[in-house]
């Protein structure tokens, strides 16, 4: 892509990106997902977990783009420097299948919500609603083939209209708040027991995981930032918002419907919750908003998907074919990659039984191993003290702490999203080193890995072996 001043994006740019990336299908599944694992204590709880770990995790974002401005290409350009070039290249191709798969709930969603009215579309993985998102794939593709200012231009458009159906939805349900109801569904059902509590948090993370995702979205874009401070100061900004909105929707459903009717809800299910406030206008208004938030966070992650094939490949991580741009500065081959992986993913959902929960959850598993390196290497440039001079004591210590807490909490989230996605995460980290193979292969390297980096390939493919027998002895059923 060019890097004219031309290209150059604003903070507002910057800040939309963000919010475009986080505000899609998660937020309006909200009350659906929490209802099914929890009342409103434990989610309390897990959106403060949630909220603390990711804004740990966003100042370790916020402090890499002023420490390390040369590290210009996002996610995996910090892996790469922090730990070697395999694990740089499968922090990339981790972030860019996990983006590829959350492309996926967008469709699948898109479809879902018109399935209210078009019958044939059911839960948006039928034949014919793959049919139709595959029309909405491709249109996008030849949409950002145009050019990433057009893109961006509709982005922050798209990122404002759909914010507005959600205050509505914010507005009129606080209206229709009943005190009784929230009390009654509070412990979540049942007598209280911490370790149940526990259990209803674990349930959640997830879920909450897939609703942060984006949170990384001005850093992938750091090099057409016009100032260096507006990533930091547009990821922050971002995130509290998104939180916040986060936090009122799931609170507030609480106080409208049992959360026994909370989890039978149908997706969209923040459609129902109006609807029970207001009328069927609410239904419409909430598919009407998430058909605009999702096709906006579309658009975001499509752009964030071949930049990031686009920048590895630059960075000598991924095969040179990646970085071929068409005549508007575009990175063509890699968005080609992207949207024939993504059609592949969408013929796949027909065979899945729970389509869109399992594209959500391997979604949010596939980009914990990005978000941990991240967090480690901030922890690790803290702890060295590398890029601090002796009057930064204090930002370095308190740099220290965020990336310390930060890969805890994200170390922790891999825990709790369970063996079954980790397992499935292998299925795609374990293959996709092919990719790898012959990018060293392009650059005549000897030596294609190093003893550790061969270990960890090695846990991968014995990772992904595992999940393709289960998978065929029907223990792992998608």
């Amino acid at each position: 892509m060019s890097e004219s001043s031309t290209q150059k994006l604003s903070v507002m740019t910057l800040t939309a990106m963000v919010v475009g990336s986080m505000v899609g299908a998660g937020i309006f599944s909200l009350p659906q997902h929490f209802g099914q694992v929890t009342g409103p204590f434990g989610a309390l709880i897990a959106w403060s977990i949630s909220g603390f770990g990711m804004l740990m995790l966003a100042f370790v974002f916020q402090s890499l783009s002023c420490r390390k401005p040369d590290l210009d290409s996002g996610v995996h350009s910090y892996a790469q420097a922090g730990f070697g070039d395999y694990l740089g290249f499968s922090s990339a191709w981790g972030y860019w299948a996990g983006t590829c798969l959350g492309n996926v709930t967008y469709l699948i969603i898109i479809n879902s919500t018109m399935g209210a009215v078009f019958p044939v579309l059911d839960d948006g993985t039928t034949i014919y609603a793959v049919l139709l998102s595959s029309i909405v794939l491709w249109a996008f593709h030849f949409l950002i083939l145009r050019g990433i200012k057009e893109a961006d231009y509709i982005n922050n458009i798209v990122t404002i209209s759909k914010i507005i159906p959600i205050i509505m939805f914010l507005v009129l349900v606080a209206v229709g708040f009943k005190p009784e109801i929230f009390m009654k569904n509070f412990w979540g059902g049942g007598e209280f027991s911490w370790s149940g509590i526990f259990e209803q948090i674990r349930g959640t993370m997830l879920v909450t995981v897939f609703v942060f995702l984006g949170i990384e979205g001005a850093s992938v874009y750091s090099r057409y930032a016009k100032n260096r401070k507006d990533v930091g100061v547009a990821t922050l900004f971002g995130f509290t918002s998104v939180l916040i909105i986060l936090i009122l929707i799931t609170m507030l459903s609480y106080g409208v419907m049992d959360r026994e009717e909370l989890a039978g809800l149908r997706n969209p299910s923040m459609s129902g919750v109006l609807q029970a406030v207001v009328g069927d206008w609410g239904a419409v208004l909430i598919g009407f908003g998430l058909l605009i938030a999702v096709l906006g966070a579309y658009l975001s992650w499509s752009l964030l998907a071949a930049e990031v094939l686009y920048t590895a490949a630059a960075a000598g991580t991924m095969p040179k074919f990646l970085m071929i741009e068409n005549k508007n500065k575009v990175p063509s081959a890699a968005l080609w990659m992207t949207n024939i992986t993504i059609q592949v993913f969408l013929i796949v959902t027909v065979l899945a039984q729970e389509a869109f929960v399992l594209a959500r959850e391997l979604t949010s598993s596939m980009n914990l191993i990005p978000y941990l390196l991240v967090a480690a290497y901030g922890f690790k440039l803290s702890f060295t003290g590398e890029t601090y001079l002796s009057k930064d004591y204090k930002q370095r210590k308190f740099d220290f702490i965020c990336g310390a807490l930060a890969t805890i909490f994200t170390t922790w989230l891999i825990y709790a999203g369970g063996l079954k996605y980790l397992l499935l995460s292998a299925v795609l980290y374990g293959p996709g080193t092919i990719f790898f193979i012959l990018t060293k292969r392009e650059q005549k390297t000897n030596k294609i890995f190093s003893t550790s980096e061969l270990v960890l390939f090695a846990i991968a493919m014995i990772g992904a072996f595992i999940a393709i027998f289960n998978l065929v002895k029907g223990n792992i059923v998608i």
